[in-house]
């Protein structure tokens, strides 16, 4: 299973940390593609965790999304 953390800021300016697992994706470059292809359609959601809560995001809310490094930012 892949799991990955994302910055996401949404389009009121509101920045949150969240956590994205999949237990059908092994590869975390197919994971953020996973979610950069599902945010980008109209009706695009993904279940994702901040903490113990769910947090459901809506795509057409989301204004930008980081992905945690995965190795030394040089």
């Amino acid at each position: 299973m892949a799991s990955t953390v994302l910055r996401v800021r949404l389009v009121g300016g509101d920045r949150m940390d969240i956590t994205f697992d999949d237990p059908d994706i092994h590869d975390d470059d197919k994971l953020v593609e996973h979610v950069i292809s599902t945010l980008s359609e109209d009706s695009g959601v993904l279940r994702t965790r901040h903490g113990d809560r769910l947090v459901v995001l809506y795509g057409r809310g989301i204004a930008a999304v980081e992905v945690q490094p995965r190795g030394a930012v040089v």
